[in-house]
């Protein structure tokens, strides 16, 4: 017969002997001035200690007869005692207790009501739990010391908490509720008795089961203990090489971010995360409070590097509801994994500076960052994967630089979230970044979305149909291979910004700009299209200015192609660029080039007018400076109303040979 021992006994004198001499009071402020950001209580107190009798049992455990059913609703001591149980005996509850520090051995197998378990008796032999629910009540777990507490027996309490789930789940229980609890854990200690005395952090948290769910109520609090100056990593809870594990709240996991003491020399990687999620599947955290962790919130990564047999991926993992709040560094760091899902989230002050630590390093809230490189050859090299990943229906507020980049990942969709900062990707491919909503905090907001990187791995992308309001520029675009559709900007300085395109559409982009709707200056871009857009600004419709004037670039094109409307009497000005085609647009204001190349504005081929160019307050098309291989085409022009000056086009060119007109029409 098996024989597994369960729920160690308690002995206190272990404790007085291990404890350090070190004052918790030098370290952290007493655990009940915390207010932890929770929801409401539940109704129905789940600390509640429903072993409410306290009349002595008349009857002992020896003579019971196998396949026995005993009722518990007195206290019974065991006195020490082992006591051997025959086959199929069952414990029931009805309000009584087991005490005594003694031994139940079911030998021949059993089951225990859970509300009779506690650290005041030993179980062992195959025994199971008569229901899969069981109910952590903190009085009467000895061994788990709440409050505030020394380094060492907050090491225990990872040692004796993580004990109690995988025996929960060995008796076949699949639920683990903690009601009012609030302990602190000590996760950033080597406890490897090997030779091999690495820091795991994943291993030294406090680790959950396979099939297990983790019910934290409101009045759950899970504490890591104040770290060392220099400790860059650990986590309180950690699901490492499991499956389908469920942790749920609404409890909280607090961190130590202005408890614990950095280093000098820290450049902003110091700190413990609150929940690691290591080589698992199927796991889904669930309405929990993560507040004030040092190095972060979530970190999802794998075993292994990808091209390795040893891989074991993290795969299937959802993070619904959660509270992230005063994270130091970002929320969520995911370097490895597939089918990922982050939901109905919010995030508050991620990265911000607080009254005792910086903001560290990065300062995003969600940071999708695989790591990669190139060997001697040049071939690349995936040690970690982040592909097929969701993002969808957060709310973000005040992250100190931004709520979300893809800095190297593939098959990322950022949708329906309600943003405050900016959202960014850089070495990605199929990128969707769609219906989200984005308000920026302060005209110091550089961007709302910025798309950039270049070469073989970035491919596929799109930003489209955003609502952008009250940025520096809606959308920088600094990359390749990239939709831009239907998005709304609106109240921003800058609306769309070309910074090294190449292969971009932009098509049907309604803009709104305080100074310039479409810009790009000293830069390069190429295979660049924009069509249906409408365009309304207090600066330059469109201002190109030093674009493609390297040798290389001299077959570079960007193309203005019907769109719907420059709607006021601004201009469009392109000025030392090179490579632009502009036809069916309708332009309320006028055009202007200045020293450029290779402009066609309308085109010859056409049997019918082109650009319809209503000006007022300046010429309809006026060329100046230096010119080379400028074409004016089949273009229909308002005679401007602004002054007698200003005429229909006005070729002011130093070199008025270098400048084709024709087919124009200049309506009175």
């Amino acid at each position: 017969m098996k024989k597994v021992p369960y729920f160690l006994l308690l002995i206190f004198a272990l404790y007085v002997t291990s404890c350090s001499t070190e004052n918790f009071d030098d370290i952290t402020q007493e655990v009940s001035d915390e207010d932890p950001d929770t929801t409401d209580p539940d109704t129905d107190d789940p600390d509640e200690d429903v072993n409410t009798s306290d009349t002595p049992c008349d009857f002992d455990l020896f003579d019971i007869a196998a396949n026995s059913t005993v009722v518990i609703d007195c206290i019974l001591d065991l006195e020490g005692e082992t006591i051997n149980l025959p086959d199929g005996v069952i414990l029931t509850f009805d309000g009584g207790d087991i005490i005594g520090d003694g031994i139940l051995n079911f030998s021949g197998g059993g089951k225990i009501a859970g509300e009779l378990l506690s650290s005041k008796v030993t179980l062992l032999g195959d025994v199971t739990l008569i229901d899969p629910i069981f109910k952590f009540v903190a009085s009467r777990w000895k061994n788990i010391k709440q409050g505030q507490t020394t380094s060492d027996i907050a090491l225990k309490n990872n040692t004796e908490l993580e004990k109690l789930f995988f025996d929960i789940k060995e008796m076949g229980g699949t639920t683990f509720e903690m009601g009012k609890f609030d302990a602190y854990f000590e996760t950033t200690k080597v406890t490897s008795t090997t030779t091999n005395q690495n820091f795991y952090a994943s291993s030294e948290a406090v680790n959950l089961p396979s099939d297990f769910h983790l019910k934290l109520s409101s009045e759950t609090v899970l504490r890591q203990f104040p770290a060392e100056s220099g400790v860059e990593n650990g986590t309180i809870l950690a699901v490492r090489d499991v499956s389908n594990v469920t942790i749920s709240g609404p409890g909280t996991l607090m961190g130590d971010r202005d408890d614990r003491i950095y280093s000098p020399g820290d450049i902003g990687l110091e700190g413990t995360h609150l929940l690691h999620i290591h080589a698992s599947r199927n796991i889904t955290i669930d309405g929990v409070n993560f507040v004030e962790g040092s190095k972060g919130a979530i970190h999802i990564y794998s075993l292994g590097f990808s091209f390795n047999p040893d891989y074991i991926p993290t795969r299937t993992v959802k993070v619904l509801n959660c509270k992230f709040t005063d994270i130091r560094r970002m929320s969520i760091a995911l370097t490895d994994g597939s089918d990922i899902l982050i939901e109905g989230n919010t995030f508050k002050n991620i990265g911000q500076p607080s009254a005792n630590s910086d903001g560290g390093e990065v300062g995003h809230a969600i940071n999708i960052e695989a790591y990669r490189r190139r060997d001697d050859n040049g071939n690349l090299l995936e040690y970690e994967k982040a592909y097929d990943i969701t993002i969808r229906k957060n709310k973000e507020e005040n992250s100190r630089v931004g709520f979300a980049t893809v800095h190297i990942g593939q098959d990322v969709t950022i949708e329906e979230n309600e943003i405050s900062t900016n959202i960014s990707y850089t070495l990605a491919s199929k990128v969707r970044i769609i219906n989200n909503k984005l308000t920026a905090q302060n005209s110091d907001e550089n961007y709302g979305i910025l798309a950039t990187g270049e070469g073989e791995t970035v491919f596929s992308n799109e930003v489209s149909n955003n609502s952008i309001s009250g940025y520096n520029i809606g959308i920088s675009v600094n990359t390749k291979d990239l939709i831009v559709n239907n998005n709304i900007i609106s109240n921003c300085e800058g609306g769309i910004q070309l910074i090294k395109a190449i292969n971009v559409k932009l098509n049907n982009n309604t803009i709104q700009a305080k100074n310039n709707g479409i810009i790009a200056v000293n830069t390069y871009a190429d295979n660049i299209t924009f069509k249906g857009n409408s365009i309304t600004s207090d600066g330059f419709h469109v201002k190109l200015s030093g674009v493609n004037q390297n040798t290389t670039e001299s077959g570079y094109r960007i193309t203005f192609d019907d769109n719907n409307e420059f709607f006021n009497n601004r201009q469009v000005s392109f000025y030392n660029t090179n490579g632009v085609v502009f036809k069916n647009n309708i332009v309320n204001g006028g055009i202007e080039i200045g020293n450029s190349s290779n402009i066609e504005i309308g085109e010859a081929s056409s049997a019918q007018t082109t650009n319809e160019i209503y000006p007022s307050e300046s010429d309809g098309i006026r060329i100046y400076g230096d010119q080379n291989n400028v074409s004016i085409f089949n273009n229909a022009i308002n005679e401007p109303t602004g002054a007698e000056r200003f005429q229909c086009i006005n070729n002011n060119a130093n070199n008025p040979n270098a400048v084709t007109i024709a087919n124009n029409i200049c309506n009175q």
